[in-house]
C-alpha cells in the first residue's frame, strides 16, 4: 500500500471513527481528529467524488436487483398477449415486450428495429403493450386501437403499424380513418372505446408501467431488465442474444 493510500484509509477510519465514537473523546481529540480530516478532504476533493461515484454504484446495482425482481414478479402479466397482440413468432423461445406511444417518434423509428429483430430471427417472440404517455390525442388514438383489437384481432398488427406510421398526429379521428381502411368503422368500434375492455387493457399497461418505472416511450424489457429508448435493432439483438446464452439481459464477464 502507498503512503498516500494508507494515509487515506487512516484519514476515512479517522472519520468513521469520530461518527461512531463521538462520546469516547474529548473536545480537544475531536477538534484535532476533525481538523486532520477536513485537511485531507481539502488537499484530496477527488476522495469526495470517488466516494459519491462509489455510492451512485451501489445505489445502481441495488436499484438493478430492485428492477430485476419486479420483472420476475410481473413476468407472466407482462408476457401474457391478448390476440393480435403478438408479433413474431408466439411460441419464441425469448420475448421482447415493447411499449409504445402512436405520437412517439422514437417509437415510429422502433418499429423497424422490430420489424429487423423478427425478420432476422425466428424464435422471437414480441408483445405489444400501448401506453399513451404523451398527451389526450395518444390516449383518444390508443382507445380506438384497443377498441379495434377487440373488433378484429387478426388486422391488429397491420393496424398497429399504419397509425404508427402516420404523418400527422395520432388522435381519434386519424385512428378512426386508419380503422376504416382495416374494414373496421366507427359505428363498430364507437360501443368498444369506452367500454370495460378498453379500459381495462389500458389500466393493465399503466400498472405495468408504473411497477417497473417506465415513464417513456419506446421502453423494452427483455429477459431481467427494462431498456428504455430507441437504442437500436442492434443493441436489442445483444440483449436477446445474451439471455439465449446466459438467461440474462447482460451476462457476466468472462471468467466472473
Amino acid at each position: 500500500m502507498s503512503a498516500r493510500s494508507l494515509l487515506r484509509s487512516l484519514t476515512i477510519g479517522a472519520l468513521l471513527l469520530t461518527a461512531s465514537h463521538a462520546s469516547a473523546f474529548d473536545q480537544a481529540q475531536t477538534d484535532e481528529i476533525e481538523g486532520i480530516v477536513r485537511n485531507y478532504l481539502l488537499e484530496h476533493p477527488e476522495v469526495l467524488l470517488e466516494s459519491i461515484q462509489a455510492l451512485d454504484a451501489k445505489r445502481a446495482a441495488e436499484a438493478k436487483v430492485g428492477q430485476r425482481d419486479t420483472i420476475l414478479g410481473l413476468k407472466s402479466r407482462l408476457e401474457a398477449s391478448p390476440e393480435g397482440t403478438v408479433v413474431g413468432n408466439p411460441k419464441g423461445d425469448v420475448t421482447l415486450v415493447e411499449f409504445f406511444d402512436y405520437n412517439c417518434g422514437y417509437c415510429r423509428r422502433a418499429a423497424s428495429d422490430v420489424k429487423v429483430l423478427v425478420d432476422s430471427d425466428p424464435n422471437l417472440r414480441v408483445v405489444l403493450k400501448e401506453i399513451p404517455v404523451l398527451g389526450p390525442p395518444s390516449e383518444a388514438a390508443t382507445r380506438v386501437s384497443l377498441a379495434f383489437r377487440e373488433v378484429a384481432p387478426e388486422k391488429y398488427g397491420a393496424f398497429q403499424k399504419a397509425l404508427l406510421a402516420s404523418r400527422s398526429q395520432a388522435d381519434e379521428t386519424r385512428a378512426l380513418e386508419v380503422a376504416k381502411d382495416f374494414g373496421v368503422d366507427e359505428a363498430t368500434l364507437r360501443p368498444k372505446i369506452g367500454g370495460s375492455g378498453v379500459a381495462a387493457a389500458l389500466s393493465e399497461s399503466a400498472e405495468l408501467a408504473t411497477a417497473l418505472d417506465i415513464n417513456g416511450t419506446p421502453s423494452y424489457v427483455i429477459g431481467d431488465e427494462v431498456v428504455p429508448g430507441a437504442v437500436g435493432a442492434d443493441a436489442l439483438a445483444q440483449k436477446i442474444a445474451n439471455v439465449r446464452a446466459c438467461g440474462s439481459a447482460t451476462c457476466p464477464p468472462a471468467g466472473n
